[in-house]
């Protein structure tokens, strides 16, 4: 494929079949299935089964059985730390329940749970971006004074994204970030900035295929990637008063760059309809020189069946000077405000982020928050793209930390995907974005 320029009006056309808006967080489905494992009482319990265990044992000083809720795509890495931590403390045993449904769902399980001030989930596994909300509706726990938990050895962008107004409501339990994938074979050369990778586009389209696939689909892929430009040119979403500011001078910059790639044919006009499989399947089958994805790629790069097998590597993202910036994925562990036994939960959270626990993570391709953990040499022999995924981690930001994030990405998708597909310009799509999260955020 070559490069294609000024393709607005076509794509502006093209693109109204890929309105559907997901969601870039972590589903899970339902699930009444208890696990046992040697007494352990690793379990998916009913609610009610649950605060029977927590009233057959008494309280003392915040001790006591907890329940830890969290969606189910993912517990597979937590059930062995909880089975550990079981077997070390019989007398405050983890229960797990796993959450039902996608994420907006699993989000509306824990809001009605905590907004009738229920008892039943000590501990929360929460999706990044809802850190901010839980936290403004007063439900979680502040991890301070007897309560602290120690983040110091945490990677600090992970630690940001548990932080609302300058206090720490969560700690964080695993993280991920977006590496630059580029086909060696179609772009021998690792690019230093946006400059250098948009002229290997040049040599690219010369031999018919795409240079750079993305996400770009109106869903929470396309708010991570618009977030990524903007912040990569200098800008931001909102300021440190929870104020947008996408209209500077800077932030209009990022969209800029973002929409002017697209039009010129830089980013491929594919990723329009693209989500991370999308642009998955266009790396792996050889479409592409440049991809934008998560870590989860690059064992499918190695697959045998893989176009680029032996063919690729990895790096952090780039932007307008250098290295580029990442949005965060991953959880954050909170404590509810109603929990019984809120000293259990405590200890529990900060035993999750011990080093044989982040490490296991680790060794199931689960980004762990310990920043130690990426330079183990031995990991980084098996997951080779261990030091390129630290530093995008160390360099990347949490998506807009607010109550109102869902606002905010909506007003992203719909104004980004406007000035991409030519129905608004730059300025517009910037000035619109503004007034829309203004108004969300009164």
């Amino acid at each position: 494929m070559t490069i294609r320029f000024n393709r607005r009006t076509v794509t502006a056309v093209a693109a109204t079949a890929f309105l559907a808006v997901g969601a870039l967080t972590a589903c899970s489905s339902d699930s009444d299935e208890a696990t046992e494992k040697a007494g352990d009482a690793v379990a998916s319990g009913s609610s009610a089964a649950s605060s029977a265990a927590k009233e057959a044992t008494s309280d003392k000083e915040g001790r006591g059985p907890i329940t830890f809720a969290m969606g189910k795509n993912d517990t597979d890495k937590l059930k062995p730390v909880i089975e550990k931590w079981n077997a070390e403390h019989p007398d405050e045993k983890v229960t797990l329940k796993e959450l039902a449904g996608e994420a907006d769902e699993q989000a509306d399980t824990l809001k009605q749970a905590l907004q009738a001030k229920s008892t039943d989930y000590d501990v929360m596994a929460l999706d990044v971006i809802w850190t901010a909300e839980f936290a403004a509706n007063q439900w979680l726990e502040p991890l301070e004074g007897d309560m602290a938990v120690d983040t110091s050895g945490l990677l600090q962008s992970t630690v940001d994204s548990a932080t609302y107004v300058n206090k720490l409501y969560a700690v964080p339990q695993n993280t991920n970030g977006q590496l630059l994938f580029r086909n060696t074979a179609l772009a021998p050369e690792a690019p230093e900035n946006f400059e250098e990778l948009a002229e290997a586009c040049k040599k690219v389209s010369e031999q018919d295929k795409d240079c750079l696939t993305l996400q770009l689909k109106k869903y929470e892929g396309l708010t991570v990637n618009t977030v990524g430009f903007i912040e990569g040119w200098g800008g931001h979403v909102i300021d440190a008063d929870e104020k947008p500011v996408v209209d500077s001078d800077d932030s209009k910059a990022g969209l800029k760059a973002l929409v002017e790639a697209y039009d010129d044919g830089v980013i491929a006009g594919d990723s329009i309809s693209a989500t991370e499989e999308e642009t998955n399947l266009a790396f792996t089958e050889g479409r592409t020189a440049f991809a934008i994805n998560w870590p989860y790629m690059y064992g499918n790069a190695e697959k045998d069946n893989s176009a680029v097998k032996g063919e690729f590597e990895v790096q952090p993202l780039v932007a307008k000077d250098g290295v580029g910036v990442s949005t965060l994925g991953g959880y954050n562990n909170a404590i509810s405000v109603y929990s019984e036994h809120k000293v259990t939960a405590r200890d529990f959270i900060e035993f999750i982020i011990s080093k044989d626990n982040q490490m296991s993570f680790a060794e199931a391709s689960f980004p762990p928050v310990l920043a130690s953990i990426y330079d183990d040499e031995d990991l980084i022999k098996e997951f080779p793209y261990m030091p390129a995924l630290k530093v995008s981690l160390e360099n990347a930001v949490p998506r807009p930390v607010s109550p109102f994030y869902p606002a905010i990405s909506k007003a992203i998708q719909d104004n980004s995907y406007a000035a991409l597909t030519g129905e608004k310009s730059v300025d517009d799509a910037a000035s619109d974005m503004q007034a829309a999260m203004e108004q969300s955020t009164r």
